[in-house]
């Protein structure tokens, strides 16, 4: 037979895999999935970082919530305190940011494909999606909470290091003084998650629906996210943080020293500030947050479109 007697439904053209930068693909290998959330968190957390310890001083009443501005606020403790002051705790953040990320965007991968079929992966699933990053959120707190208690006490104690601090929690308080605040953290953070995925997935759909690697819109995207959910939860943060502080020599309310479950930490808030309370420190949560999820949206799309690639 010759070419010209070839019908063309006869000839059979190579397809080019079409790659969904939504998820790794389903042979992606456990350490590119590990390594994509490591980066990212390691990026999140430290890039931001001073910012999150003006917030710390403003929950845990070691600072005055004042009309200044957070730049001015960082000038005043970087002349007082040295200009690394805001930036002491950090080793602890990196510690804990990668593997605990790493679990994060892992799990998140693996309850999405098992949660939605592979047939609708590309589809709008708002509450699926939500599911595995409640999930994910669950798995990786449970690495990241002592390293986040670690974080907060030396942020208000600077001169302090990691592991002296770490040793004077364990020796002073015991084990559950890391993860007295676990439940409250689950209590922000599974909702926390559940929303970043939903809104992050939801507004790529929406400014992306082919799915394409696109730097800018994943950092739009993941700064939309992040900002709403930042706002969402800064009530459950702020109580948070008076539980991981509450051992801390610069706290000095002794309604503070003495909160040591959700309800007294929620009693102390409200009897010092009344429902002002709840929303210490919204203003530098929300600065810091919205620029530190798009930079971990971005870093974890990037990271996986290299290891695709």
């Amino acid at each position: 037979m010759s070419l010209k007697e070839l019908n063309k439904s006869d000839i059979i053209m190579p397809v080019e895999e079409e790659i969904d930068y939504e998820a790794l693909p389903s042979n992606a290998p456990l350490s590119h999935q590990l390594l994509a959330g490591a980066f990212a968190g390691i990026m999140e957390h430290s890039v931001l970082y001073p910012i999150d310890a003006i917030k710390t001083r403003i929950q845990s009443a070691t600072m005055k919530n004042g009309s200044d501005n957070i730049l001015k606020q960082i000038s005043k403790i970087s002349t007082a305190e040295g200009s690394l002051a805001l930036w002491k705790g950090v080793q602890s953040v990196i510690l804990g940011a990668g593997p605990a990320h790493a679990v994060y965007f892992a799990t998140y991968e693996y309850s999405k494909s098992y949660l939605i079929d592979a047939k609708d992966i590309n589809t709008h699933q708002p509450l699926k999606t939500a599911a595995s990053g409640a999930l994910a959120t669950i798995a990786a707190d449970a690495l990241m909470n002592p390293f986040d208690t670690i974080k907060q006490r030396i942020q208000l104690n600077t001169s302090s290091s990691v592991w002296s601090l770490t040793k004077n929690i364990y020796a002073s308080e015991g084990i559950s003084a890391f993860y007295i605040s676990y439940p409250t953290t689950l209590a922000m953070n599974v909702p926390f998650a559940a929303f970043n995925f939903m809104i992050y997935e939801s507004a790529t759909k929406f400014f992306n629906p082919r799915n394409d690697y696109n730097p800018l819109i994943h950092c739009l995207c993941g700064g939309i996210s992040g900002a709403a959910c930042a706002a969402i939860t800064t009530p459950l943060d702020c109580i948070k943080t008076v539980l991981q502080v509450k051992g801390s020599n610069s706290v000095q309310l002794n309604v503070m020293k003495h909160a040591d479950t959700f309800g007294k930490a929620s009693a102390a808030l409200y009897s010092t500030y009344g429902w002002n309370g709840f929303w210490r420190g919204l203003k530098p949560r929300v600065i810091a947050n919205m620029p530190a999820t798009a930079i971990s949206w971005t870093a974890y799309e990037c990271a996986k479109h290299f290891l695709i690639n």
